[in-house]
């Protein structure tokens, strides 16, 4: 793809969001309207406003939302997706209650809701943030069409443990580029005047460290030293903030044995003392309620009281706050005063949003989505999303005539469109996905024989609440006979074709919440099935579909050429064919390190270094039966092209303390074609009041580069770059030190200059 038209394209997006509109209303004139409001509410208004009721049951609570509506004791609601209903209800609280205040309707709306964009860690991969901000452009405006004025995204949790179902929803192990990518998605979502037509509230979440769950195991406890806390796990939230994030969302987890929801020092010391913050808090779904589960709380006047003295506004779906809060007040252990600051910004959220002048829903989310650059940014990013992990003998690109006379896609997600959008992808009103077989018959038509065979299914078990909620499809279970045949199909399909596109990984069930596993290797059959077909001494495309790194220790030695989709959203076939066949360059870099198995979990490229460091010459690896070493590094991707690093330099090879200078390398294009890499610069401090990481992410540039082109790609480093909250000290520090610096394409990097910070 021609990157210019990329860039027009995005451009074109977040200009067509800044729609005309009135001047966004100043920060007195809403606290005025603020306070307006709160002089006419009862006290069971102001709690009603603290409350979020679910639209569907969940788990044993069942609530007739209506009832509470009528009595102006609903502030907002969730996971109601009809909205024709939504409008009535709006209606009632709008129309028939005292004080008119309009219901905050919120979805999940992670990475799309109807054009379904490639999932976060996808988009991190593109290691593009406008990219993902036009994206998120798009999703607001589709879903605000339909009446949903906030999303409970982006999810901004750092994840070192591909074990943990939802690091598809984040940006990855690194929080440079998952600041990055938080900044773009906040931007997107809310632009520049939430009272636009065309822009969500955003909910930035799970504050935090929800992402370091002990074993990977979705909800559990997290362990995290202060060091980790203001160096790793914090700085995404930090840039969201930043960015202008409206709220915030409470993590479920228990951190350093205080639970997130209940925890003072994160939602009180840290997100307003020391950030300012002046957004509202809201809970994870019941997660009031389960501070009692937790052994925190002793019951549910216990578990409100503890969630509203560490900052939690709004009640997501538990009623804790309903049926507690008034009990607190009259018992003097809240005050009316302490109440009120809670409810003023829910208050100023709605009257920024515009919902008291337009509070209804126009139900044309599928006249928005009709755009046809909706689809046309939705392939784009796919295509930009994608990983070229292997291109053994530059099998990749394919031709798509006169080589091969006959093409097989076998798989059990080769012709599973649905698979390729994620769990959150289905949560809104998807379009009909484009599936790796329809998007390469459409692009070779007759020029080539295509059979597909689909293989055994891949299957599991899955919480009956989220299927009912999601209507995602879960294969049924085989008996062997039944899985024998397809096997055997699958293998005679490749034995008679020429080539054979192998499309494997994981299905939308096997991934995001609940969706934790133990074992990276391929689900069900999938490993035999692909060796089997590998036997057949054909050539082997492999196409993955996962949102996580799978083991392939044996593919990556047998299988030519790989390539990593992830989870890619509506039109993920359609961007797979263009780079099979040349249509597109492959020019994404992976967010994460991609363990051999599972083994070596955690690991990530910005370690410490040890007391026999992988540099000694004499060091072989801390495992016997296995390298230390990573299959793939991070920020690693090839292309169908090469490009070589040079010419390093320092504008300030000694600056002061506080000082902000440049770092420039050359970049070329040594192939035969166009393509796009990422520049990426990396620091080292080699000495300091704490160990420091043996490297760390300070700066990145996707670029695209005709064949043979050059250019200097500049980067800025100074306080923000080159300062760490330091343990011993206790404080953020930039210290007098030496510094490595590399640039290269990925964490490997060998292109080094050094610099050293001065007094």
């Amino acid at each position: 793809m021609i990157r210019w038209c990329s860039a027009l394209l995005l451009t074109l997006f977040l200009l067509g969001s800044l729609t005309a509109q009135n001047k966004p209303l100043t920060q007195q004139q809403v606290d005025t309207r603020v306070e307006k409001l709160l002089g006419q509410m009862t006290l069971d208004e102001k709690i009603g406003q603290m409350t979020q009721i679910p639209g569907a049951p969940i788990l044993d609570i069942q609530v007739k939302p209506e009832d509470l509506i009528r009595k102006g004791q609903d502030g907002s609601l969730l996971w109601l997706t009809d909205p024709v209903e939504m409008n009535r209800l709006q209606h009632i609280a709008v129309e028939q209650t005292r004080l008119h205040i309009p219901i905050l309707f919120g979805l999940d709306v992670i990475h799309g809701y109807r054009t379904i964009f490639p999932a976060p860690l996808a988009m991190a991969a593109s290691w593009d943030p406008k990219m993902a901000e036009a994206a998120q452009a798009v999703a607001a405006k589709e879903a605000r069409a339909d009446g949903f004025a906030w999303t409970f995204a982006p999810m901004v949790d750092i994840a070192r443990d591909p074990r943990w179902g939802r690091i598809v929803e984040g940006a990855g192990e690194d929080p440079f580029l998952g600041a990055a990518m938080a900044r773009a998605q906040v931007k997107g979502f809310q632009g520049d005047d939430l009272s636009s037509p065309d822009h969500v509230l955003a909910c930035v979440k799970h504050f935090a460290g929800y992402g370091a769950a002990d074993g990977g195991r979705d909800y559990d406890s997290s362990y995290i030293s202060d060091d980790l806390m203001w160096n790793v796990y914090l700085p995404p939230f930090k840039a969201a903030l930043d960015a202008g994030v409206g709220t915030v969302m409470s993590a479920y987890m228990d951190l350093n044995d205080v639970p997130a929801t209940g925890n003072r020092w994160l939602l009180h010391d840290v997100l307003r003392e020391t950030w300012g913050f002046n957004g509202f808090v809201v809970s994870d779904a019941i997660a009031i309620k389960s501070l009692i589960t937790h052994g925190y709380a002793r019951d549910g006047i216990d578990a409100a009281f503890k969630a509203a003295n560490a900052g939690v506004n709004m009640d997501m779906a538990s009623g804790t706050y309903a049926d507690n809060l008034g009990k607190l007040v009259q018992q003097g252990r809240i005050s009316t005063a302490e109440i009120d600051a809670m409810v003023r910004p829910i208050l100023a959220a709605k009257i920024r949003l515009g919902l008291f002048e337009n509070p209804y829903a126009k139900m044309n989310s599928q006249q928005v989505a009709s755009d046809p650059h909706h689809a046309e940014l939705a392939r784009m990013a796919a295509q930009q999303s994608m990983v070229l992990l292997r291109n053994q003998d530059s099998l990749l690109p394919l031709a798509k005539s006169g080589k091969y006379s006959s093409i097989a896609v076998i798989g059990p997600l080769a012709d599973a469109g649905d698979d390729q959008l994620s769990m959150w992808g289905h949560i809104g009103k998807p379009n009909p996905p484009v599936s790796v077989l329809q998007g390469i018959r459409t692009k070779l038509g007759n020029s080539v024989r295509i059979e597909y065979a689909k293989g055994p299914n891949i299957t599991r078990d899955y919480p009956s609440f989220f299927q009912d909620a999601l209507h995602i499809h879960v294969d049924p279970k085989q008996t062997p006979e039944e899985a024998k045949k397809a096997f055997d199909d699958a293998v005679a399909t490749a034995t008679r074709s020429d080539l054979t596109v192998m499309v494997l990984g994981e299905g939308s069930i096997m991934n995001a919440e609940a969706a934790s596993r133990a074992s990276l290797d391929f689900v069900g059959q999938q490993e035999q099935l692909l060796e089997a077909v590998m036997a057949t001494g054909k050539p082997v495309v492999l196409v993955l579909i996962n949102a996580r790194p799978i083991n392939l220790t044996w593919a990556s030695e047998h299988v030519p050429a790989i390539l990593e989709a992830w989870m890619p959203g509506q039109e993920g076939g359609n961007a797979v064919a263009d780079l099979l066949f040349g249509d597109a360059v492959p020019g994404g870099k992976l967010p994460i390190t991609w363990p051999r198995n599972g083994g070596q979990i955690p690991i990530y490229y910005a370690h410490n270094l040890t007391q026999a460091p992988e540099t000694d010459p004499k060091f072989t690896s801390r495992y016997w039966d296995l390298p230390t070493s990573p299959q793939y590094p991070f920020g690693y991707g090839l292309s169908y092209t090469t490009f070589t690093y040079s010419n390093v330099r320092v504008s300030n090879a000694n600056p002061k303390i506080g000082d902000s200078f440049e770092v420039t390398a050359d970049v070329q294009n040594t192939g035969s074609r166009a393509g796009d890499t990422v520049a990426q610069l990396y620091i080292h401090q080699q000495a300091g009041s704490a160990s420091r990481p043996v490297r760390q992410l300070k700066g990145f540039e996707r670029i695209t580069l005709a064949p043979g082109e050059k250019k200097t790609v500049h980067f800025s480093l100074g306080k923000d770059e080159l300062s760490y909250w330091s343990p011993s000290l206790r404080k953020w520090v930039e210290e007098p030190e030496q510094f490595d610096v590399w640039v290269g394409e990925d964490s490997t990097a060998k292109l080094h200059s050094a610099f050293k910070i001065v007094q």
